[in-house]
C-alpha cells in the first residue's frame, strides 16, 4: 500500500504541521489556478497523479512548471492520463495536482524506513534532494540511528546535519520541523516515509522547509492507517492480471501480497518468509517473473490454489523454477511442497522442459522433498534439491547460472537452426 504525490501527501503532512507545498486538484477553476500563481511567485507545478508508489516523474518530463493559468490548463490537458514508465511495465496516471512553485537554492532528501542492517527504523538524510539518493557518495549523506522505543529527536537530525556540513541557517528550521516524521510514521502505521525534496524557502525572514513530494507506504496489516480517513482505493495500483486474480488468495497468515516483477522474466520463484523474498528478489533481479512471500503456513489447499495461478500465468516461459526458503519454524513444507508439486503436474504440459530448485528447511521436509522427487521423476523434470543445512544465498546463486546456461544453450540451438 503506497502514496506518492501531494494529493493525499498534503493532508497526511498537515496532521503533524509539517509544512507542504499549497496543493489544488485537477477539479480546481481557471480562477484558483490564477491565485495560486499570484501568491507563489508567478509559477506553479503541473504533476501527474499515480496510483501506488510511482517515481522519476520529474526525469520523465512528467512535471511542468508554468508561469500562467492558461499553460497550467494544456499541461493538465497533456498529463491528466499520461503514461509512464516504471520498470518493466507501465502505469497510466488518473489526473493532476497544481503545486506552488517554491523557490529555494537547497534541496533537501529525507527518508525514515525500516533497516534490515540495524533491525529498527532509521532516517536517511542528506542535503542534496531531487536525485536519486543511491547516486550519492557515502560521505554526503547520512543514516541516523535511533531508539524507536524513544523516538527520533532534534539532536539527532543536529547533529547530522552538522556532520554534512549543511549552512548554519538551515540548520534551526530542519531541526525544529523534521523529527515531526518520525510521529508520523509511527503513528500510522507507515512503512516507508520518503521526502524529495525539501526546498528550504524564506518567510517572513525566516528559512522555512517545505515539502514538495512524498512517498508513503503502509503496512496493511496494521489497522493504524484507517485512522487516516483515506479512501481505500488511492492504495490500489495498477495490478497485472495475473496478480489482480492471486492476490484475491492472500496466504494463509496475511503475508505480502505478490507482485509482478519482469513479464519478460524467466525464473519462476516461489519465494517463503520475507528474508528469502529480500534476498531472491535482489539477486535475480529482472530474472524474477515475480516477488511473493507464501510463509505463514497456509494450507494445501490454499497452496494449490496459488501455485495453479502462478503456473497458469507463467510456467510456459519459465527456464527454471525455484522454491526457496530458509528454515521454517510452523510451516509444514509437506503441505506447501504438494500444492507446488501438483499444480506443476496439472500444468506440465506448458512448459515440459523446465528445470526445478528447491532450497527449504522445516517441518515434514523430508517427507516433502520425497514427494516432489516422485513427481518430479514421474514427469521427467530435471531437480536440484538442497536442504537446510545449505545457504539459501548460494542456492539463489545456483538457480540464476542454471538459469544463464539454459538461455545459452537456447540461443546456441536457435544460431544452429538458423544457419542449417
Amino acid at each position: 500500500m503506497q502514496i506518492t504525490g501531494m494529493k493525499f501527501g498534503n493532508q497526511l503532512l498537515r496532521l503533524v504541521d509539517f509544512p507542504v507545498a499549497e496543493t489544488l486538484r485537477a477539479s480546481a477553476s481557471l480562477d484558483e489556478v490564477s491565485g495560486l500563481i499570484q501568491r507563489h511567485g508567478g509559477k506553479c507545478v503541473v504533476k501527474p497523479v499515480f496510483l501506488g508508489g510511482i517515481g522519476k516523474k520529474g526525469k520523465a518530463g512528467l512535471v511542468r512548471i508554468v508561469d500562467n493559468p492558461y499553460e497550467a490548463m494544456v499541461a493538465k490537458k497533456e498529463l491528466y492520463f499520461a503514461i509512464h514508465e516504471q520498470g518493466n511495465r507501465q502505469v497510466q496516471a488518473n489526473g493532476v495536482t497544481f503545486e506552488g512553485f517554491i523557490p529555494s537554492d537547497v534541496e533537501v532528501y529525507v527518508n525514515i524506513s525500516a533497516s534490515t542492517i540495524f533491525r529498527s527504523p532509521v532516517m536517511t538524510l542528506t542535503a542534496e534532494g531531487g536525485v536519486d539518493v543511491e547516486e550519492l557518495p557515502p560521505e554526503r549523506k547520512k543514516i541516523i540511528t535511533f531508539n524507536p522505543a524513544t523516538g527520533l529527536k532534534a539532536f539527532h537530525v543536529h547533529d547530522a546535519l552538522r556532520e554534512l556540513g549543511c549552512p548554519a541557517h538551515y540548520i534551526s528550521p530542519l531541526v525544529q520541523h523534521l523529527p515531526k516524521l518520525w510521529q508520523l510514521y509511527d503513528n500510522y502505521g507507515m512503512t516507508v516515509l520518503e521526502l524529495n525534496p525539501i526546498r528550504m524557502t524564506r518567510q517572513d525572514g525566516r528559512y522555512l522547509p517545505v515539502a514538495c513530494d512524498i512517498k508513503a507506504a503502509f503496512d496493511l496489516d496494521n489497522p493504524a492507517w484507517r485512522r487516516l480517513g483515506f479512501p481505500e482505493e488511492i492504495f490500489s495500483t495498477e495490478l497485472s492480471r495475473f496478480e489482480a486474480e492471486i492476490n484475491v488468495l492472500r496466504t494463509h497468515q496475511g503475508q505480502s501480497d505478490v507482485v509482478e516483477i519482469n513479464p519478460q522474466g524467466s525464473i519462476l520463484p516461489f519465494m517463503f518468509g520475507g528474508g528469502a523474498n529480500s534476498v531472491t528478489t535482489e539477486i535475480l533481479g529482472d530474472r524474477a517473473i515475480l516477488s511473493s512471500d507464501f510463509g505463514g503456513n497456509p494450507p494445501f489447499e490454499k497452496m494449490k490454489a496459488i501455485a495453479d495461478i502462478t503456473m497458469r500465468h507463467w510456467l510456459h516461459q519459465a527456464k527454471v523454477l525455484l522454491v526457496i526458503g530458509g528454515r521454517a519454524n510452523n510451516t509444514n513444507i509437506f503441505n506447501t511442497f504438494k500444492g507446488i508439486f501438483d499444480a506443476l503436474r496439472d500444468h506440465i504440459d506448458l512448459n515440459p522442459r523446465i528445470h526445478v530448485v528447491v532450497g527449504r528447511g522445516g517441518p515434514r521436509l523430508v517427507e516433502g522433498l520425497t514427494y516432489a522427487r516422485d513427481t518430479l521423476d514421474r514427469l521427467q523434470i530435471p531437480h536440484s534439491f538442497f536442504g537446510f543445512d545449505s545457504s539459501m544465498v548460494s542456492v539463489i546463486h545456483y538457480a540464476l547460472e542454471l538459469d544463464r546456461w539454459l538461455e545459452k544453450a537456447s540461443n546456441e540451438a536457435k544460431a544452429t537452426a538458423r544457419t542449417a
